[in-house]
Order: C-alpha cells, then structure tokens, then sequence
C-alpha cells in the first residue's frame, strides 16, 4: 500500500486572454497549494481491474473520476497488466475551483510511477497529466506556478509570503464549463499579473494582496449572487483581501495575522459549513 498527498489549490490570478481555435481559453494564471489535502492510498492488484473507492458518495467512482484515467493512462501507455485499487480520501471540497480531481489524479500518476517502478521524471508525469486536464500539470509540480496555454505550461515561482488562508464554500456547485462559456473576452478588466510574480519575487505581502484578480468572477458572480456576498462577509470580517478561486464557488481571503484567523473562521461558520483555515504551502512537491 502506498499513500500520496493530494493538496488543494488557489488562484491568486487567473486571467484569460482570448479564445483559441481549438475551443480551449488561453489563459495566465498565478496558482499556489494550500495546505488541504486529499489522502490517496494505491494497492496493487493482480487482475489488471482499477477500482476506485471514495469516502464521499458524490465522488464518481468510473471513468469520469480523474484518478481513474490517471491509471487508465499509464497503464496504456506503459503495457501495464497489474490493476490498482485507489482509496480517495476526500477533504478538498467538490466541485469547489480548489482542482481536488486533478489533484487525485497528479497524485496517482505519481503513486503509480512508484508503486509500478516506472522511473519516470517529474516532468514526464506532468506531461501524461496535461492529457487528463488543464490543472493536472499544475498539481503534478504543486508549489507557486505562472499557468500559461490552457494550464498546462508550468514555470516554477517561490513561495509566496507566509500567511493564512482561510477558504470558505457555499453550497452550491459550479460548472466550470459554464463559467467559460459565459465569459465575455472582450472589455475584461485583467489582473496584473506580472506585478502579482513580483510581489511573490519580493515576498511583499501588501502588493500580493494588491494584486489577487480573476476575471471568471465577473460571471460566476452573477449566475450565484451567494459568491458575491460570502466575498463580502469574508472581508468584513477582517481578512487582508479576499478572491475566488478558479471558476469558484470557494472564496478565499487572505490574512497575515493569526489573531484575526479564528473571528473569520467563526464569523464564516454562521453562513456555510465549509469553511477551513490553513497555511499556503509554497513550495514544489516531490515524486512520491
């Protein structure tokens, strides 16, 4: 049995450009692991079948779940005849914009490479994981990344300035397909996002926070007004600055103080269950 952390991210920026021909956004984003994590577990198995078992029943358990094509993927691509049975245990929330899925599936392809001494490179699994989803790449490194293309060119950044995170989900569901699909290019107004890389550079705190921008806000905003008021409630409460992450509906806030941490996290408890405060990670992971 082996065991592979699956952490959370954000985005600090998450600007899109233009739409390509290939129906996919170009997109620039300035992404970090937070330190909430999935717990997978891998057990070979000698019948070729992959099972996946979930803690949480809304999880699906065949060829939609991301871990699943994640050993699907390599056992097609390798001529791999062993099975695996791959435990998730969930704390990332679903459908949430914090990348849980694809963040089981970098951590399965990178158990597997152990498990079925594969030898391959970081950079390898990251590029099998491009295949399964944009965020894939992304979570195969983990740590602080520019994300360019559709999500999957990956340039390393430091770790941002230390500080709390404190992550709350309302309950609702987002479609990030339908967040894409009603975003309007033209007339965005796009964060900066060479002054958020500067600011991680300079471990400036307040300019970080001068900085946050996602442009999928202004549409996510509209079909569920509920993000708009917990982003509100969020900064009354005392945090630094406050965003949503990918195509939400999880908003985060940032706070430098952790005196401040718990009256956020107590005020949030009042208008949602979801509600977690924890570090950024900052730094890249290792292979398995």
């Amino acid at each position: 049995m082996l065991y592979v952390k699956a952490p959370a991210k954000i985005n600090l920026t998450l600007d899109v450009l233009y739409k390509r021909p290939d129906n996919f956004h170009q997109v620039e984003m300035v992404m970090t692991t937070v330190d909430l994590a999935d717990r997978i577990s891998l057990e070979s198995r000698e019948d070729g079948v992959i099972q996946i078992i979930s803690t949480d029943n809304f999880v699906p358990t065949d060829h939609r779940n991301f871990a699943y094509q994640a050993a699907r993927l390599i056992k097609d691509t390798y001529g791999i005849r062993q099975g695996v049975s791959i435990t998730i245990e969930k704390e990332i929330p679903i459908a949430a914009g914090l990348a849980g899925g694809s963040s089981d599936a970098a951590a399965t392809l990178k158990g597997l490479n152990e498990l079925w001494e594969l030898d391959l490179s970081i950079d390898e699994i990251a590029e099998l994981g491009a295949k399964i989803g944009s965020d894939v790449s992304f979570c195969v490194y983990g740590g602080t990344a520019l994300a360019t293309g559709r999500g999957e060119i990956i340039e390393e950044l430091p770790a941002p300035p230390n500080c709390w995170v404190v992550l709350a989900k309302p309950k609702i569901g987002v479609s990030t397909a339908e967040v894409y699909g009603g975003l309007k290019v033209e007339g965005l107004e796009h964060p900066n996002t060479k002054q958020m890389i500067r600011a991680i550079e300079t471990k400036d705190y307040e300019l970080l926070c001068a900085s946050l921008g996602n442009v999928l806000e202004t549409v996510t905003f509209k079909l569920h007004p509920e993000v708009v008021m917990l982003k509100e409630q969020m900064k009354r409460f005392g945090a630094d600055a406050t965003l949503m992450s990918g195509s939400g509906p999880t908003v985060f806030g940032l706070v430098d103080s952790e005196a401040r941490v718990s009256r956020i996290y107590n005020g949030l408890r009042g208008f949602c269950e979801e509600v977690y405060a924890v570090r950024i990670l900052g730094e890249r992971n290792t292979l398995a």
